[in-house]
């Protein structure tokens, strides 16, 4: 299990999560949802083959606010992630992720890799 914090502060950014492959992408919604699903389940966390970012279901995620510049947080119904980093940390404001919520995306959350610490607990 891994739970990681950012780089620059060390306040932790995830409860302990389980690595798991990266799945394909969803691409139609459930019946009666507006919104793409989440790409992970709660509780794990993939590395991208494409770009090495971290990427982890939202609910996964605590003590990250949206980025203070509002060029970052574009989109229609949610973040669409286009825009660079939108997400900062919430003790020291360190770009430390990207959100993707919008309508038309997938449900995700992609850790920039060297603004976060991994740290391994042991399993139970």
């Amino acid at each position: 299990m891994t739970a990681f914090s950012c780089t620059n502060c060390q306040q932790r950014m995830s409860p302990d999560l389980r690595e798991v492959p990266m799945p394909p992408p969803v691409t139609e919604e459930a019946p009666g949802h507006r919104f793409l699903p989440p790409l992970l389940p709660r509780g794990s966390y993939a590395v991208s083959p494409h770009t090495g970012a971290l990427v982890l279901n939202p609910d996964d995620i605590m003590g990250l606010t949206r980025h203070p510049d509002p060029r970052r947080r574009n989109g229609c119904c949610g973040l669409d992630g286009l825009d660079g980093p939108n997400l900062v940390c919430g003790n020291c404001e360190a770009e430390v992720a990207t959100q993707q919520s919008d309508c038309w995306s997938q449900q995700l959350i992609a850790l920039i890799p060297e603004a976060v610490t991994g740290m391994v607990s042991p399993s139970a």
